[in-house]
Parts: C-alpha cells; sequence; structure tokens
C-alpha cells in the first residue's frame, strides 16, 4: 500500500507542477484519504482546527495538524511516503504556517473542493495575492482510473451490498413502515461488511416517485411497488450502492410489469453500452432514449450516474453534455429510473468498472421486478 500511496502522491505533485500551482491544499477529504490512506476524520473534517496536506510543486509534502491531533497520525506511514508533520497550537496562526511552507507571494495554490470556508478564508487573508483554484481539477484525474487495488474494494463492497438486496424478503414486508425497513437494512449493512449506511432510500407507492425520498412512517401495504436505494463504505473506505425495485406483498399489475420492462432495457442497453471510446454522454443518451421512445421521457428526472469510490458521488458524472472519453479503470453507477408523480417509481442500479474492451458490473442481483 505504501508504494500505492507513493506513487499518488508523486503523480499528484507532477500534476502540481503541470497545473502551474505552487501547491495543492488538501483538508480532511476523501482527497486526503486516497494521497495519505489516512481514513477522514469526522472530527478533523469539522474541526475549525486546520488540518492541511501542502503538497508542493518543489519540496516533501507536509501535513500541519493540531499538536492535540498529532498522535492520531502515528503509525499512518507518513515517514516511509515522506511527509514531515508540522504541528501547531491553540493560540498559533496555522495559515501562516502554511503560507511559510510555501514560495514567497505564491502565484495560485489549489485548496480542496470540500475544504470549510473558514480555512478558505482564512488562507484568502494570509496569501491575498494567490489566485484560488479547486484541487478537484487537478484530482479528478488521478481518482477517475482506479488502480487493482481499488477495483477490488469496489468488488468487495458490491458483493456486500448484494447480499444485503438478497436478504430483502426478510427486511420487506407489508404492515412495516418505511423506517422500520431502513432500520432493519442498516443493521443488515453491518453485519454483511459495510462500516456505515450512508444512506437508505425505502421508497414504497407514492414515495418510491421520489428518487431521494429516503424513509417515512408510512405502511407498506401488499402489492406496494417499492425501490431500495442502498449504500455505504467498507473498510477500505469505497462504496457501495445499489438499487432494486420490489412488488412486495402481491403480484404486480399489468400496467407496473409493462413499465418495469421498459426501464429493465434501458438499464441493459446502457449497461451494454459502456467500454472504452464512447462518452459519458452516450451512455447516458443510451439509456434516455429506451425510456423515451416508449413515452416515459419526461418521468426520467436525474443523470444516469456518477462515478464512485472513496465518494459516493464523484467523477465521471454519467449525463448529457458529458463528452469525457471512458477509459479503463473508472467507476460509476448505470441507474436509470422511470417515476410516476403520486403513484409509484422504479430504478435499477449497478456499479460498473470500464474495462479492456467492455465493463465489469459489480452487482449481481436479478434486474428483473421481484416479488416479495
Amino acid at each position: 500500500m505504501i508504494s500505492a500511496l507513493a506513487d499518488r502522491l508523486g503523480r499528484a505533485t507532477a500534476a502540481t507542477v503541470e497545473s502551474e500551482l505552487d501547491a495543492l491544499l488538501i483538508t480532511p477529504s476523501a482527497d486526503l484519504r486516497y494521497l495519505l490512506g489516512v481514513p477522514a476524520d469526522p472530527h478533523a473534517c469539522l474541526s475549525e482546527r486546520l488540518t492541511c496536506l501542502v503538497l508542493r510543486g518543489n519540496g516533501r509534502p507536509v501535513l500541519v495538524v493540531p499538536r492535540l491531533e498529532r498522535p492520531g497520525y502515528a503509525n499512518t506511514g507518513l515517514d516511509e511516503l515522506g511527509v514531515e508533520v508540522a504541528d501547531w497550537v491553540d493560540g498559533e496562526d496555522p495559515y501562516a504556517l502554511v503560507a511559510g511552507l510555501l514560495p514567497s507571494s505564491p502565484a495560485a495554490i489549489a485548496v480542496a473542493d470540500v475544504m470549510p470556508a473558514a480555512h478558505v478564508l482564512g488562507l484568502r487573508a494570509t496569501l491575498p495575492s494567490a489566485e484560488q483554484r479547486l484541487a478537484g481539477k487537478v484530482l479528478r484525474e488521478l481518482r477517475m482510473r482506479k488502480d487493482a487495488a481499488e477495483l477490488d474494494a469496489l468488488r468487495k463492497a458490491g458483493a456486500a451490498i448484494d447480499r444485503v438486496h438478497a436478504r430483502m424478503a426478510e427486511l420487506a414486508k407489508p404492515g412495516r413502515t418505511e423506517a422500520e425497513v431502513g432500520a432493519a437494512i442498516a443493521t443488515a449493512m453491518l453485519e454483511e461488511g459495510h462500516t456505515e449506511a450512508s444512506f437508505i432510500v425505502v421508497g414504497s407507492g407514492p414515495n418510491g416517485a421520489s428518487p431521494h425520498h429516503e424513509v417515512s412512517d408510512r405502511v407498506i401495504e401488499p402489492g406496494d411497488v417499492v425501490v431500495v436505494d442502498i449504500g455505504g463504505p467498507v473498510p477500505e473506505g469505497y462504496y457501495s450502492d445499489s438499487t432494486r425495485t420490489y412488488c412486495v406483498g402481491g403480484e404486480p399489475s399489468a400496467e407496473v410489469r409493462d413499465t418495469y420492462a421498459v426501464l429493465h432495457e434501458a438499464q441493459r442497453a446502457a449497461v451494454a453500452a459502456v467500454r472504452p471510446g464512447v462518452s459519458a454522454e452516450q451512455v447516458d443518451a443510451t439509456a434516455r432514449q429506451v425510456i423515451a421512445d416508449a413515452g416515459f421521457g419526461e418521468y426520467f428526472v436525474h443523470r444516469t450516474g456518477h462515478g464512485i469510490g472513496l465518494d459516493v458521488h464523484e467523477e465521471p458524472y454519467i449525463v448529457a453534455g458529458n463528452g469525457l472519453t471512458l477509459e479503463p479503470g473508472m467507476t460509476f453507477s448505470v441507474e436509470p429510473g422511470i417515476y410516476l408523480p403520486g403513484r409509484w417509481g422504479a430504478r435499477i442500479e449497478d456499479i460498473v468498472a470500464v474495462t479492456e474492451d467492455g465493463c465489469e458490473s459489480f452487482n449481481r442481483r436479478p434486474h428483473e421486478l421481484v416479488t416479495l
């Protein structure tokens, strides 16, 4: 793992120089975990105390940390990576410490996309002549293309969430509220290998027509169509994300079966379209065309997919207007949906990886409308 992290730091440093930046400034986030292998401590992420990796075009990387948090970075391999640690105590100015690590009058720095505004403004006040850019534009080129270890972690996450969906007959039953089903799913996710349940959507009946509904106190009734969209990280930090649609406690109507068949074909066609050389927007268009041709175009209200890795949503986005050419190692969801307001909705979602000649799906559960 140290060699992989060293390679990432080297490539990030080279990208910093190529982008004509004096430094990348990365606060606790998925970007920091990607570069140093250290999990993003929620306390550090939200703290008013600055923790920041200073990745310079020239010179060793330096991790600036509050002294009281420095013990948490012991035994994390920073020495082997050649990362220096500079600490500070309450009452000192951490932004001045960062500025002192940079060339005098730096022209441009890139800050982490999710850096708290307090830190962004603190750095701006200390380095008023430096143009601030977003580090994501530099790091996304590295993070979009997963290496073998990352792909293995995503396979592990996909298998873990598949095991949860395989248990849905015991979890989603008529007479239970969506919230009760969601709580049972959260427990199952931990049992099946996730470190947390990051998001749970249980959209029954008309609630299924809201793509990001989450859960409510609505009681699931026999015959309801229920959308279940769930995901979370495994210990390596990589995320699962999979959606299946179920008919609970009764057989679906002919209308539901026919509409779902359109969605099934759209998702199948979009996955089949994934291969090197195809653009992200072409995959989106493939799914959208099938749904539009069947008369449901206005009811597909979101992009076809999003990248996934150490963040559940990251580059590349599978959406109209994104002409990015797909390459091996890119990973993303393929998740078309049809949502009939006030009635019901359906979505099918798999995580896929672009391979040398097509794609690999990390989710293997049936795509058909399953009756529980």
